[in-house]
C-alpha cells in the first residue's frame, strides 16, 4: 500500500516535471480544486514544468479554453497533452480522411481544422469515437449490435478517451473507453489515443524537453492522478513515479467518509496493480 500523506510539497520537490491529470485532480468536471491548481503554481514558482495530460477527446486548444471556464488558473500549467489531440494526430498519419463519429456534439470541435470528414459508416475509414451520444442514458454495452457489423470487416476504431468512466460533479459517466471496450471484444481493431498507453506520456515528456530545453531524466518525473487503470498504471509502464489522488473516481471505493480508508487503499493497490509511490485525499502543497 502506498503512504498516504497529507501534503506533497516534500514529494514535489524531488521533481523537475509533473504530468498531471486534469478531472478528479484539477477541477471535478464542474469547477476547480483551489487547493490542487495551488500546489501546481507552487511547483512551477519553484522552477518546475507541469504538463497536463487529459483523456479529454478534445484538442489541447479548447481544453485550455475549458479550463478557464472551470476557474483553472492559467498560472499552474505549462502545456496540455489530450487524447483528442493524439486521436487526430494518429488519423493523419494512417492517411484518413473519412471518419463516422460516435460521441456527442459538444466533442464536435475536435475535428476544426482537421482535415477529416465525417461521413456514414458505410463510406468511412475509421470509427472516431469522443464518447457516447447520450452519456447519461446508455453504457458501452448499448453499442455492441451496432458496431457488429464494422467490426466484422475490421474498421478500426480510434478511441479518443480512453477512460471508461469520468466524474462529473457528484456524479459518474460513461466514456468512450467504454464503447472501445465493446469493439475489441469483437475483436475489431482499437486504437486507444491516451492514458495509460505510451502514446500520452511520450507526447508529455517531449513537450516538457522542449519547455526546459533540455533532454527529460524519467527519475526526475512524477505523474499525478485519480486512476489505478490509467494514471497510475500508464505511468509506472513509462517507468515513471505516480503519485494517487483519492477523491477522484476511486473516492466511493477509497474514501467513502471524505478521507482514505487505509484498508480499501490497500485493496486497489493489491500486490499485482501498479504502485503509486504515495496517495492523497487531494493534492496539497
Amino acid at each position: 500500500m502506498p503512504p498516504i500523506i497529507a501534503n506533497a510539497g516534500d514529494l514535489l520537490a524531488r521533481y523537475d516535471v509533473l504530468f498531471c491529470d486534469i478531472w478528479g485532480v484539477v477541477h471535478n468536471g464542474q469547477t476547480a480544486y483551489v487547493e490542487g491548481c495551488a500546489a501546481l503554481k507552487q511547483f512551477r514558482d519553484n522552477g518546475g514544468t507541469v504538463v497536463l495530460v487529459s483523456n479529454a477527446p478534445r484538442t489541447p486548444k479548447i481544453v485550455a479554453k475549458i479550463l478557464a471556464e472551470k476557474h483553472v488558473p492559467e498560472d499552474c500549467w505549462d502545456a496540455i497533452v489530450s487524447s483528442g489531440g493524439i486521436a487526430i494526430a494518429h488519423a493523419a498519419e494512417r492517411g484518413f480522411t473519412r471518419v463516422h463519429h460516435i460521441g456527442p456534439d459538444r466533442d464536435l470541435d475536435v475535428f476544426d481544422g482537421s482535415g477529416l470528414e465525417r461521413v456514414s459508416l458505410a463510406d468511412a475509414e475509421a470509427i472516431f469515437c469522443t464518447g457516447l451520444q447520450h452519456d447519461r442514458r446508455e453504457i458501452g454495452e448499448d453499442y455492441r449490435a451496432r458496431l457488429t457489423a464494422p467490426a466484422a470487416r475490421s474498421l478500426p476504431l480510434i478511441c479518443a478517451n480512453p477512460d471508461l468512466i469520468v466524474d462529473v460533479g457528484d456524479v459518474q459517466l460513461p466514456c468512450a473507453g467504454a464503447i472501445a471496450v465493446v469493439y475489441e471484444s469483437l475483436d475489431a481493431p482499437v486504437y486507444w489515443a491516451g492514458k495509460p498507453h505510451a502514446t500520452a506520456y511520450g507526447a508529455a515528456i517531449k513537450h516538457a524537453a522542449q519547455l526546459r530545453g533540455t533532454s527529460i531524466d524519467k527519475t526526475r518525473v512524477l505523474a499525478i492522478g485519480d486512476a489505478v487503470r490509467t494514471d497510475i498504471a500508464g505511468a509506472v509502464a513509462f517507468g515513471i513515479d505516480a503519485l494517487f489522488i483519492a477523491q477522484g473516481i476511486h473516492r466511493k471505493e477509497v474514501a467513502p467518509n471524505g478521507t482514505i480508508d487505509p484498508a480499501a487503499l490497500a485493496s486497489i493497490f493489491a500486490s499485482d496493480a501498479p504502485q503509486a509511490i504515495a496517495a492523497m485525499m487531494s493534492l496539497r502543497w
